[in-house]
């Protein structure tokens, strides 16, 4: 819009373009300063680069052990749920111990016998008793295992189910598992 000749900010500039008699004064939202503080101006930025920062922080830091623990757990479930018994097994230790003295080999035979006799598997685990013990830990749950052929269960059994954990690096390895049927 072309405005008779105003004193305005950008005509007291000495950097102002000089047009005999009119200037272009930009009006409304696209006005330079439109009505907002200047530090306003500066305030996206500040805060992309806080977020920068922030996220640059939080990429170097480890997890917390008890996080890392109740991850590892929800993988060997959906591991489980979709049959990859080689997933299953990866945070189990080669010294393992289970109910009835299985060890590592005769709980995995048993689980892909499992795996084999269900076309589809189901685990739903209720709240983790998750306590920690320098770098090994113990945690307790109730677990609800279904399986069947289809989309309806035709077996089904829940089990108290109490853990043992070491941590090796940055990974947790199941050392121990007992399991008892509670119906």
């Amino acid at each position: 819009m072309v405005m008779p000749d105003f004193p305005s900010r950008e005509a007291r500039r000495p950097d102002a373009p000089k047009t005999p008699g009119l200037s272009f004064v930009p009006i409304g939202a696209q006005a330079l300063e439109a009505g907002k503080p200047r530090a306003a101006r500066f305030r996206p930025l500040l805060w992309l680069l806080l977020a920068g920062l922030f996220a640059g922080l939080a990429g170097c830091s480890r997890e917390p052990p008890e996080a890392a623990l109740r991850s590892t757990i929800a993988g060997i479930v959906a591991a489980a749920e979709a049959r990859d018994t080689d997933a299953v097994f990866e945070p189990i230790a080669e010294d393992f111990s289970g109910s009835e003295g299985m060890d590592r080999e005769a709980f995995r035979r048993y689980v892909t016998i499992m795996g084999l006799r269900n076309q589809k598997v189901g685990v739903q685990l209720g709240p983790l008793d998750v306590k920690l013990i320098d770098k090994r830990a113990t945690v307790k749950f109730t677990a609800a295992l279904t399986g069947g052929a289809g989309w309806m269960p035709e077996r089904a059994q829940v089990y108290e189910v109490d853990t043992g954990w070491r941590l090796d690096g940055d990974d947790w390895m199941l050392i121990s598992a007992r399991w008892k049927p509670q119906l």
